[in-house]
């Protein structure tokens, strides 16, 4: 595997509405940004992985974009952009900005002209179909809810839309289309953004009359396409949103020898709280077998021929220390324990802000508390089914976007410090106890720590390079590996629970790091793991020739 930059790095993902509110007015933005990149240099990161921030209509929360070349004014200006991606380049960070082109807003001028005429030279910039206006062309589902056709009035017939109805699907087999996506790309490039993450980019492939939705047969030719066309040979950092990837697909995209992606996001350890055959909010308890066995499987079948993104939490995602930890009484150290675990690992890892604060998921009372469209639909689609109003609130509370979508808590002052105004999205009511003020004067907080896994990937090539190897794979309460490289070899123990556990291994080892006061710098082969309690050791007895 060639070196790469992106390869010891960190990136933290900002969700701008949410991040840090620079004029007032509730939204967070750029500018807002900017005024924080010391606390992120502070945390010692490397890439900043900057959500939407063009103009949107909003029926996405930036998702839907009007305008690929613009920057929306609650988020501020073009010069601002260009003000952010100049600061950080001088602070050593790197921009990724997502990108978005499976589908646009229904407010871009393509759909403007599209939906005007079928004879208008934008139409085909669309996926279209004849149909009666109460019989759509087939019964393909949104995943937002409902069928994934719209009737348009104006010319009577359905436009294909995977997500929200305002956001309908491109035309990826016009080769207009893709002309104007490269263009597009090499403008945020040529103005200094080093980096591409590809939301839902495994549905561009869509055929939807054979009802494909993801991994169509011509996606690994147009990222191919791209891929010259764009962000070849220019040394950044490129990854696929991929919900339906699994490692033989993930080779598919990362392989170096086929010039595509550099990493891609897949979701199958994130249905490990996840009632098998079901969607998301069929909940079941956190199975540890199968998230290990899951995590090992990636590690080990794309060692050599491809590259993992480690995440637990993104935009789309609950808060795990409320989803997998602990976030009552052991909220620090079942925060630092997801995080040793996750960052010991082969990969880049990925950071959602408030992460490393130990951020938990809001108290949602009623549905009118949520904001999210996802949330809004699930709630009116099961209790049409006939769920429990109980029912549908514990899936929400548990795994609704919106969990991550709150503001920012910087400290215990107005609004948590995320606006001198009244913030577009709630405040958790936890942040006079948590927020970076505290963290930052707590030498032990959860912060510090993060900032020092981040320094380790950075310094210790067995964590970037060396194999991987999973320990006790049946184990129902701990997560264990040891990472190899030279003539070194870790061991990363991670107890998942609050009641303790015992951990046995041939060797003894060097504490690297922990999340408690360790009584000896040199831990025995058996160790007793008190709640959620998490080691990095150095094996001591290991010889030359391993």
């Amino acid at each position: 595997m060639k070196e790469k930059w992106w390869k010891r790095s960190t990136v933290y993902q900002i969700y701008p509405r949410s991040f840090c509110d620079s004029n007032g007015d509730g939204i967070g933005d750029i500018n807002g940004i900017r005024s924080k990149l010391w606390y992120l240099e502070r945390l010692g990161i490397d890439v900043i992985w900057l959500s939407p921030v063009y103009p949107s209509p909003n029926a996405d929360n930036g998702y839907d974009i009007s305008d690929y070349y613009g920057v929306a004014p609650e988020s501020g200006t073009i010069e601002d952009m260009k003000a952010l991606i100049k600061e950080c380049e001088n602070c050593g960070i790197k921009i990724m900005m997502d990108l978005v082109v499976s589908h646009t807003s229904d407010e871009h001028p393509w759909f403007v002209e599209a939906k005007s005429s079928p004879d208008n030279p934008y139409r085909d910039y669309y996926i279209w179909r004849k149909g009666k206006a109460d019989q759509a062309p087939n019964d393909m589902e949104s995943c937002f809810g409902g069928n994934a056709w719209e009737y348009s009035e104006e010319t009577g017939e359905y436009y294909l839309h995977f997500y929200h109805k305002k956001q309908p699907d491109l035309n990826w087999e016009n080769d207009a289309v893709r002309k104007e996506i490269w263009k597009m790309m090499n403008y945020w490039i040529d103005m200094g953004v080093k980096g591409f993450r590809m939301d839902v980019i495994d549905v561009i492939g869509k055929v939807p009359d054979q009802k494909i939705k993801e991994n169509g047969p011509r996606l690994h030719e147009y990222l191919q396409e791209m891929n010259r066309e764009t962000f070849g040979g220019r040394d950044m950092m490129t990854v696929g949103e991929c919900w339906g990837a699994d490692t033989e697909i993930g080779k598919l995209y990362s392989d170096p020898e086929r010039r595509e992606l550099d990493m891609i996001f897949q979701f199958e350890q994130m249905q490990a709280d996840q009632v098998p055959g079901k969607n998301k909010w069929d909940l079941k308890p956190l199975d540890l077998v199968y998230l290990k066995q899951t995590f090992a499987k990636w590690q080990q079948e794309l060692d050599g021929k491809g590259w993992n993104s480690l995440f637990w939490n993104s935009h789309d995602l609950p808060r795990i220390v409320s989803r997998w930890g602990n976030d009552r009484k052991y909220r620090v150290e079942s925060a630092k324990m997801l995080a040793t675990v996750l960052h010991g690992m082969k990969g880049t890892p990925y950071i959602y802000q408030g992460e490393e604060i130990g951020m938990t998921n809001y108290p949602f009372s009623g549905i009118e508390d949520f904001a999210d469209v996802e949330a809004v639909n699930m709630y009116r689609e099961r209790e049409r089914a006939g769920y429990s109003r109980d029912e549908i609130m514990k899936s929400l509370c548990e795994k609704a976007r919106d969990n991550a979508r709150t503001s920012m808590q910087w400290d215990s002052g107005h609004e948590a410090g995320f606006t001198e105004g009244t913030p577009w999205y709630h405040v958790n009511p936890n942040y006079i106890e948590i927020n970076a003020e505290m963290a930052l004067e707590d030498k032990n907080s959860i912060f510090y720590y993060y900032q020092k896994l981040i320094r380790l990937r950075k310094e210790e090539a067995v964590l970037t390079y060396g194999t991987f190897k999973l320990l006790c794979p049946d184990d129902e309460h701990i997560f264990a590996y040891v990472r190899e490289w030279d003539e070194k070899k870790w061991l990363v123990i991670g107890n998942f629970y609050e009641e303790p556990a015992e951990f046995s291994y041939p060797e003894s080892g060097r504490v690297i790091l922990s999340n408690y006061e360790q009584e000896t710098e040199i831990l025995p082969g058996q160790i007793s793991l008190r709640p959620y309690e998490t080691l990095i050791c150095e094996m001591i007895t290991i010889s030359k020739s391993s």
